[in-house]
């Protein structure tokens, strides 16, 4: 702070570097020695610092209960548990006057005291706190502090939320819904949120990475150094459709399998008469998945599935035993196990990218079946045939005028000409959405095409 330096010279820049690397160093082992302190503490479920929520105050550097305010926590949960609507809490909780804990400062300034909203609401409904528990990281321990709400109103709660989750994305006016919101992680164990653009009056959906979309506020103090690089490089935004044809495919093949769902059904089944029954009945869900409603198939899809996790190259499916076996007796309203016995199914998939597009689209066989054309390939090959039409008909005009009249270049006019004499395989393929994912319209117009159909294919990744 106090010497100076002469940075004209080398030797006062190298030392005015080495200074700051060493204060750098510094600054990151007090900051990793900090955070080192904060997880051992938590882990013995300490209080560390911060506004307690409704219903503590600190003492001593400790949650104690303030009883007054317990009883409005109380009062909060078990209303909610009975109206089952966040909206309808809040309103009711206005019309009684019930505020958001009042906050005063060492120097006297005031917080909070305001109406619920209900982001707060939903923040309190879901806080671990409350169930005498400290979170840190994903991870939950045993506090040293008092519970205020019972276990089973505490999941009681939970569940309804998560139901109410569910039905939100699946509402009336739900113009495509996500069928797999809320199941899916990627290899780092970062959920994939749904997400849409819309483009030209199309309206395209996604599964994306939750890095992507938000910007967490503990980003550069959790990882310092290259941990949340390597996690945003390993981030993915793949196109729902894709994905959700993958994942129903793969579910509507295990049920159609006779012998793998009699291995499931034959020791849990009361009697032969029953397990012939069960096998029936997976192959009439396996049949009839295709008609079910979107409602329904999120319903079902969310009592069978424990969590699908996507990596760069496999989309593993992990289902709950006890969920088949109670989806097909017909007893949807049996409370799931998440403890319970599992079967993982895993689809190699292979995340690409496309031309010059930062996304991913997962190539599998159940992708392609259900895959819809390329609107930018069709246009392209339809803009092919349109040039050569010109030339056929244009009394002798040269290339020139043509494209002149076409109000494009001639050579874009000579480039995309060509591909009205592409392989009729290829050109089929390419109506049907049955090219390879890496062809898109970049790439196939400025491909540099032989005459020879099987050089072609080969060219343009057909095999």
């Amino acid at each position: 702070m106090t010497q100076s330096f002469n940075t004209t010279s080398s030797m006062g820049r190298l030392t005015l570097n080495m200074l700051l690397s060493f204060a750098q160093f510094e600054r990151e082992v007090t900051g990793e020695r900090i955070r080192d302190k904060i997880a051992a503490s938590k882990a013995k479920g300490m209080w560390m610092g911060g506004r307690p929520p409704l219903g503590y105050e600190v003492r001593d550097r400790k949650l104690e209960i303030v009883e007054v305010e317990a009883q409005t926590v109380r009062h909060i949960f078990d209303r909610y548990a009975k109206l089952g609507s966040v909206l309808e809490l809040g309103e009711e909780l206005a019309a009684a006057g019930i505020t958001a804990k009042r906050h005063v400062s060492a120097a006297g300034n005031v917080t909070g005291g305001g109406q619920l909203g209900r982001g707060a609401l939903y923040h309190l409904l879901q806080n671990r706190l409350y169930r005498g528990e400290i979170s840190h990281k994903g991870v939950i321990y045993p506090g040293q502090h008092e519970a205020i709400i019972d276990e089973i109103l505490w999941d009681k709660v939970q569940a309804l939320l998560a139901e109410n989750r569910v039905e939100r994305a699946v509402r009336s006016d739900a113009a495509a819904p996500s069928l797999l919101a809320g199941l899916l992680r990627d290899e780092d164990g970062i959920a994939l949120t749904p997400t849409h653009a819309n483009k030209k009056g199309r309206r395209y959906r996604y599964y994306v990475s939750h890095d992507l979309i938000t910007v967490r506020k503990n980003a550069t103090h959790d990882d310092a150094g290259g941990g949340q690089k390597r996690r945003r490089s390993r981030a993915r935004r793949i196109p729902a459709t894709d994905l959700e044809a993958i994942v129903e495919g793969r579910i509507t093949d295990l049920f159609a399998d006779a012998s793998t769902i009699d291995t499931i059904v034959a020791p849990r089944a009361r009697d032969v008469e029953e397990r012939r029954g069960l096998v029936a009945r997976s192959s009439d869900c396996a049949h009839h998945w295709s008609s079910l409603s979107p409602t329904e198939k999120i319903a079902n899809l969310h009592r069978l599935l424990q969590g699908i996790v996507v990596t760069s190259d496999t989309v593993h499916i992990t289902i709950r035993v006890d969920a088949i076996l109670a989806m097909l007796r017909g007893d949807a309203d049996r409370q799931r196990d998440d403890d319970g016995e599992t079967l993982t199914l895993s689809v190699p998939a292979t995340l690409q990218r496309v031309g010059m597009e930062m996304r991913h689209l997962i190539d599998a066989p159940q992708a392609h079946q259900s895959r819809k054309p390329d609107h930018s390939l069709l246009r392209l090959i339809a803009r092919a045939q349109r040039f050569r039409d010109l030339i056929l008909q244009g009394d002798g005009n040269s290339i020139t005028e043509l494209a002149r009249l076409s109000s494009i270049t001639p050579s874009y006019f000579t480039r995309i000409v060509r591909l009205s004499f592409l392989a009729p395989e290829i050109t089929a393929a390419i109506l049907d959405g049955r090219q390879p994912l890496e062809l898109s319209a970049l790439k196939l117009s400025l491909a540099n095409l032989p005459r020879d159909w099987s050089e072609q294919r080969r060219e343009l990744g057909f095999g």
